[in-house]
């Protein structure tokens, strides 16, 4: 249960793209001990840790820390605020929930017209991200501005608890569940040596792994992420991408990266060898750091683990905890295996 245990405490983090501090000065906190560990220009951290052997081939692991959230863009005489998702965020997820916005943590509430002001044709039309506001009970733009600016994000405000049959609901396990196995496996003895990348802005477009691939400049890479499982009642059995509760991801494809086909064999021949539920996207869409990595210099050897996770970009993500913990035994299986890679 010790993924579970760190991925509470991460997900308990503010750290909106860009504004990532809370989760990298915690990561730092964790790892210090463990591993050398620096940090860029762009907020990344990096980490390196001594294992068993030393591998022909430079190995790295990747999780992002940022996520989704919103960023304050004015202020209007009223005192209620304006604002733009940072991410890609469903505005029709967001009417009503909270969010903590700025270093203080200001609490504010998103507002929309109330629904008996809306004409009929309107009631079931999408909410428009134009007509939304956060409310934080100021009377005034001088009120507000006090307390926030144009800027500041906001992080939404979720509860993280443990519900259904061995589910966890909380924001942001797109990418805090990926943290959670770096820090598992930073804090344990490593087959191999092994290179880390904490990733800033992946939500934005991949903005912190790009400068990371090139100044690690692995060999391979294997990303470690939260992956879109649509298994709602109201999706066709035929886009459910994937399914909470039923393994490990392994996809061969994403709408920005084709996964190298060697990685890809060797982490479902070790799936099935140790007999880790495991499962792939029958949906090509979506997209990770590997992107980044797989492009650099003059390319790199890439590969995926994701978790399957209901309501992804929202304050209210859902995974199975066993999906999480066996993804965690993969990656460390992945690093036994990396010696002969």
């Amino acid at each position: 249960m010790a993924v579970l245990n760190t991925l509470k405490a991460l997900c308990a983090l503010s750290g909106v793209s860009g504004n990532e501090d809370e989760v990298r000065d915690y990561v730092i906190s964790r790892i210090r001990e463990h591993a050398g560990v620096t940090t860029d220009i762009m907020g990344n951290v990096i980490a390196f840790k001594k294992g068993a052997k030393t591998p022909a081939k430079k190995i790295l692991l990747c999780a992002h820390m940022d996520e989704v959230g919103v960023i304050v863009t004015g202020i209007n005489d009223d005192g209620y605020l304006k604002f733009a998702m940072v991410g890609g965020v469903d505005p029709g997820v967001v009417t009503g929930k909270t969010v903590m916005i700025g270093k203080q943590g200001i609490f504010g509430v998103i507002g929309s017209k109330a629904i008996h002001f809306l004409k009929a044709e309107d009631r079931t039309k999408a909410v428009d991200a134009d007509e939304l506001y956060i409310d934080i009970c100021a009377k005034s733009r001088e009120e507000s501005e006090k307390l926030v600016s144009p800027g500041d994000t906001g992080a939404f405000e979720s509860e993280v608890r443990e519900f259904g049959n061995g589910f966890i609901k909380a924001k942001a396990i797109d990418d805090r569940f990926g943290c959670a196995v770096l820090l598992e496996l930073i804090e344990s003895d490593l087959p191999v040596d092994c290179h880390f990348a904490f990733t800033v802005q992946e939500e934005v477009g991949l903005r912190g792994a790009y400068p990371a691939a090139y100044r690690t400049a692995p060999d391979i890479t294997l990303i470690i992420d939260a992956t879109t499982s649509a298994d709602l009642p109201s999706v066709s059995e035929n886009k459910k991408v994937c399914k909470a509760g039923s393994g490990v991801v392994i996809p061969f494809m994403d709408a920005g990266t084709i996964y190298d086909r060697e990685l890809v064999r060797i982490l479902t021949n070790l799936a099935e060898k140790n007999k880790i539920p495991w499962q792939t996207k029958t949906v090509i869409a979506g997209g990770t750091d590997g992107a980044a990595f797989q492009r650099s210099r003059a390319g790199v050897k890439t590969a995926a683990i994701s978790a399957p996770v209901r309501n992804l970009h929202s304050p209210s993500c859902v995974g199975k905890i066993s999906d999480m913990e066996e993804a965690y035994k993969l990656a460390k299986l992945f690093l036994k295996e990396a010696e002969h890679l």
